[in-house]
């Protein structure tokens, strides 16, 4: 492990690693952060409701927030250099980045809102219904704040577009706040309960918020934070319900647990995950692609084994079984962890062919019954990008621009293509 980064890494997946972070933006980003609160309350029966297990569930995406990247920042994020590569450096037309795939845009910045609307955009066209975030809490601490303000962005696009949005709580950031002198260890239980608080106070109220029978819907990352008995304390201390999943496993007090893609484990770790569901309430079974991890090659770790992506056969067979279980909700792991290369977000190497995947199943479409369709969804997937590129290139935004995004979010894919057509002719 590296003694130091620039900013703290709390890696997702089997591998954790905690760093000081050395920019005193921070604190700045976490205050302007708090202007964005959300106060009214939102209706048990909208969109973001999930009832009952059913034939067409609930698909969210486990989305990242931790890029940074020139020129939205002043410098690039540890989680596209790992302290290795240099992204300054360029060879065919790629920077080098700390993943053995490259985004289809290029590496970007999470705090910039048009790459957000760029990627909700592209899950609208899949038929992805929103997004999972990963969520490092309210302390100006290491980099939480940065993740915080980019969270915070996140779920504006998701209320402007229209999407779900559920967070997963980062709680190994407890221990890291702890061993920071920032709380003491007799305050892991409460901290957690408050920061929970708070989040029902402004994000669990929001339309985009996703609830289960009423109960928003949070998912803790990992076992090194609070242990199941402390999140049973938490649980209590709560005011109010919440319907609360587990990684892997159901801890006493959650519903149920979450899957989520094991390279130790392998493919055994789907179908044991699976078997365990039908004894709980409630689960989130994981759909992935692949685990192809780049630490090796950065000098982080030994690296993971590597799940293979069998030219899309391991998402669209971890895809089937997680339908197959019949879960009110699926999550698909990851939207964006380049670092581990379980992304589908379009990518250089497989372009559009996971979203596809998804999109077949999502709109119960068939490229056999129509041999031109898939051109036809290719052209479509290109659309945000060339969305983006607009926004990029214009220094003040006409508002057909702003109306393209709204009648491709609506689904009035047509009348976006007219209106993009004019803009860029």
């Amino acid at each position: 492990m590296p003694a130091k980064f620039p900013e703290s890494i709390q890696r997702k997946g089997p591998l954790r690693v905690s760093v000081q972070l050395k920019y005193i933006t921070a604190l700045v980003a976490f205050v302007c952060t708090l202007i964005c609160f959300h106060e009214t309350s939102a209706d048990n029966g909208s969109s973001a409701s999930v009832n009952n297990s059913a034939s067409t569930p609930l698909v969210l995406s486990h989305y990242m927030p931790w890029y940074t990247a020139k020129p939205a920042s002043d410098h690039w994020g540890w989680h596209w250099t790992m302290n290795h590569f240099d992204p300054e450096k360029q060879s065919d037309g790629k920077r080098q980045i700390a993943s053995k795939y490259y985004p289809l845009i290029g590496p970007y910045d999470s705090g910039d809102p048009n790459v957000l609307e760029y990627h909700l955009l592209l899950m609208k066209l899949a038929g992805i219904d929103g997004v999972i975030v990963d969520w490092y809490g309210l302390t100006n601490f290491n980099d939480y704040a940065i993740l915080h303000r980019n969270t915070t962005r996140m779920l504006q696009q998701c209320e402007r577009l229209k999407m779900k949005f559920v967070i997963c709580y980062e709680d190994q950031t407890i221990p890291a706040l702890v061993k920071g002198n920032r709380l003491t260890p007799a305050n892991r239980v409460s901290h957690a309960a408050t920061e929970i608080k708070w989040l029902n106070k402004y994000w669990f109220q929001s339309p985009s918020y996703v609830r289960l029978h009423g109960k928003p819907v949070l998912l803790s990352f990992g076992h090194t934070g609070l242990t199941s008995d402390e999140w049973t304390e938490c649980i209590n201390e709560l005011e109010f319900p919440i319907a609360y999943f587990s990684q892997d496993l159901r801890r006493k007090g959650a519903l149920g647990g979450f899957g989520w893609p094991s390279p130790n484990a392998g493919m055994q770790q789907v179908d044991r995950f699976l078997a365990e569901l039908a004894k709980w309430p409630h689960a989130i079974p994981a759909a992935f692609p692949r685990f192809d991890d780049i630490y090796l090659q950065a000098g982080v770790s030994k690296g993971y084994p590597q799940l293979a992506d069998d030219d899309g056969a391991t998402l669209e067979t971890t895809l089937t079984k997680a339908i197959q279980s019949q879960a009110s909700i699926i999550q698909i792991a990851t939207w964006n962890d380049w670092g581990e290369g379980t992304q589908i977000e379009p990518s250089r190497e497989h372009q559009y062919r996971d979203l596809r995947l998804i999109q077949k199943w999502c709109r119960k479409d068939n490229p056999k019954d129509n041999p031109k369709d898939e051109a036809t969804r290719n052209s479509e997937f290109r659309m945000p990008g060339q969305i983006l590129k607009l926004r990029q290139d214009k220094t003040q935004t006409p508002p057909e621009l702003d109306q393209a995004v709204l009648e491709l979010a609506a689904g009035n894919i047509e009348q976006a293509r007219a209106l993009l057509q004019t803009m860029q002719k």
